[in-house]
């Protein structure tokens, strides 16, 4: 059984840990925080663009844009697939990256031939240490996501799917509920389906529109604006399901240690009660045994 020294040692030793994991709590708080408000910030202009290509669609039914998807020979299928993985750049979050990874494998599994372009440090260490391919030179940090980069991410894939290396690209991340537990999606980016920008309440005017330069010109503008709302927003989900899953982890590691601490400190408070009592029966004991010293030697002074 350890000594009292060596449990108080691991009581200050779990303390300081505690501190740390709240310290990371209030830090992870504050980052979520954070992004939300820039995510609300930029949401009604990419809900605008969306609004826009669903309006455009009222009067052209019907697109061959290379965005969009269109109806396949019979029985072809799209060979060439990409899939964008949203992990962290760190880890102490829980089941947040191996989640994703995890997806990301199924589909892999799949669709062996599959491009593999990864946000996040976790994810590229963790697909390296497997030894499986992806992109080396699509190295994203899925710390505080931006605009600026949602487009560059953007671009990338799009030099993919436009020159021909890639038929379909499909994002894995993880979406963020407010109040209930995030869940990790896997939705395609590109082609897209006309049915996305479909809105009940948006009817025909019967007017007749004209387009300049034409149709099919407006959507190769305003589509890749589209997917980088589509992709910042996936990041921004991801960021902070990644921080809601290290605030759980952290708490959960808080309350592990209190119940630690309280074991430890049940165990310091038995040995030093057992240290107390034993000095104090060696106390008594030596005042017992002077006491009988004392009356030995008066009765032998008294017999002299």
């Amino acid at each position: 059984m350890a000594s009292a020294g060596e449990i108080k040692i691991r009581i200050g030793s779990i303390r300081q840990t505690k501190k740390v994991t709240d310290a990371m709590y209030m830090i992870s708080s504050v980052k979520m925080r954070r992004a939300k408000r820039e995510v609300e910030s930029t949401r009604p202009y990419f809900r605008a663009l969306k609004e826009q290509i669903g309006e455009l669609f009222l009067y052209i039914p019907e697109t061959d844009n290379r965005y969009f998807r269109l109806p396949l020979p019979e029985g072809q299928i799209h060979r060439r697939r990409g899939i964008l993985l949203v992990t962290s750049d760190k880890g102490l979050a829980g089941a947040y990256n191996q989640t994703a990874i995890k997806e990301a494998e199924a589909y892999m599994r799949r669709h062996p031939e599959t491009f593999l372009f990864i946000v996040g440090e976790c994810g590229r260490q963790y697909f390296l240490s497997k030894k499986i391919p992806y992109e080396t030179g699509f190295t994203y940090s899925a710390a505080f996501p931006t605009v600026w980069e949602a487009r560059k991410i953007c671009t990338d894939l799009l030099e993919y799917y436009d020159g021909g290396r890639l038929d379909e690209i499909d994002i894995i991340y993880t979406d963020y509920h407010n109040g209930r537990p995030s869940e990790c999606k896997r939705n395609c980016l590109l082609p897209l389906e006309q049915s996305r920008f479909f809105s009940p309440d948006r009817h025909e005017d019967p007017q007749n529109r004209e387009f300049y330069p034409d149709p099919n010109t407006l959507l190769n503008g305003i589509i890749p604006s589209y997917l980088t709302g589509f992709i910042y927003s996936c990041l921004v989900d991801s960021y902070c399901s990644e921080q809601e899953a290290r605030m759980t982890a952290m708490n959960t590691a808080g309350k592990n240690a209190e119940d630690v601490l309280k074991k430890l400190q049940m165990q310091y408070n038995s040995l030093r009660q057992a240290a107390i009592t034993r000095e104090m029966v060696e106390i008594t004991s030596g005042a017992k045994a002077l006491r009988r010293k004392r009356t030995a030697e008066q009765r032998e002074g008294s017999t002299q």
